[in-house]
């Protein structure tokens, strides 16, 4: 990644192993497919690493065409040939598109994009909710995301500071149970597994203390309440009203939560499966854990 970044105008690391280029302007000068052949051509040669490239007009068609040259093509779709080269395509082909919107879609005829991009729009927005004008975009071609310098996230973090200072724990103990959910379901959502979790809590006379707790590598909601209530019980000693209570989780590293077998279940993954296609639907707070539902804390 260092190699591509230090030759490239604009780079945006998805993945550990997946970048985007935004090299706009330099057809003008080298021509935009030999300046990349000679980039690859060069990573290749100072890293023993064979690279796949695709261009096109924007990040999306430029996914797609990467797969579809592997392993010994490099593809580049101009925009005359973008919508004749995604037509027969399947569905899949599409990165938004997972095993519950493609059985959706299959189950109705549509499994190649050319029927998608043909389908109207809103018809497909209230089959699979907001996410639909986005899918239709993408079959059509359009996706205006721009490409995004590189910044590696470091943490993913929140924090509450109450109305009424309080000292009821079962109060605190469902906010935190609750803030551990959305960042959970981020985590899930950005690719993310954390090794870190940090517990802060701001008492009524502003003392401020934090403690953390080193874990397994994990995006699972009952593995990070569990660490972060732990946390909590150790840290809030001292009995005085909170004002504040927050949830950090660092030591990101890119990667799929995997099953641990002396505690998960596969009930348990199908229904964070199914939360979080609820909530991918509908929005973050379609629904959520009971425990996570915050209850007016009593008076102090």
């Amino acid at each position: 990644s260092q190699i591509i970044e230090e030759n490239a105008p604009v780079m945006e690391k998805a993945s550990i192993d997946e970048f985007y280029l935004d090299i706009t302007g330099m057809d003008k000068f080298h021509g935009s497919y030999k300046w990349t052949r000679e980039l690859v051509a060069k990573v290749t040669h100072e890293t023993g690493l064979p690279l796949s490239f695709a261009l096109s007009v924007n990040k999306t068609v430029s996914k797609i065409a990467t797969g579809e040259g592997k392993p010994k093509g490099n593809l580049e779709i101009p925009q005359p040939q973008v919508q004749q080269f995604l037509n027969p395509l399947s569905i899949r082909k599409i990165p938004m598109v997972g095993d519950a919107t493609f059985n959706l879609l299959s189950r109705i005829g549509i499994r190649n994009i050319q029927t998608l991009a043909e389908m109207p729009a809103k018809v497909l927005q209230e089959m699979i909710g907001q996410n639909g004008m986005e899918l239709w975009k993408k079959a059509n071609g359009i996706d205006n995301n721009p490409v995004e310098p590189y910044r590696e996230r470091k943490s993913l973090s929140t924090e509450d500071t109450f109305h009424q200072d309080t000292t009821d724990t079962v109060f605190l103990r469902s906010v935190l149970c609750g803030m551990v959910e959305k960042l959970a379901y981020q985590l899930r959502s950005e690719g993310w597994l954390t090794s870190n979790v940090t517990v802060k809590i701001r008492y009524s006379n502003f003392d401020t203390e934090t403690r953390q707790l080193t874990l397994a590598y994990t995006s699972a909601d009952h593995t990070l309440t569990r660490a972060v209530l732990e946390v909590f019980d150790k840290l809030y000693q001292r009995r005085m009203s909170l004002r504040l209570v927050g949830v950090r989780f660092s030591k990101l590293v890119r990667g799929s939560y995997q099953i641990n077998l002396f505690e998960d279940t596969q009930e348990m993954m199908s229904l964070y499966q199914a939360m979080d296609r609820i909530k991918n639907r509908f929005g973050a707070n379609a629904v959520m854990r009971c425990s996570g539902a915050f209850i007016k804390p009593k008076a102090v």
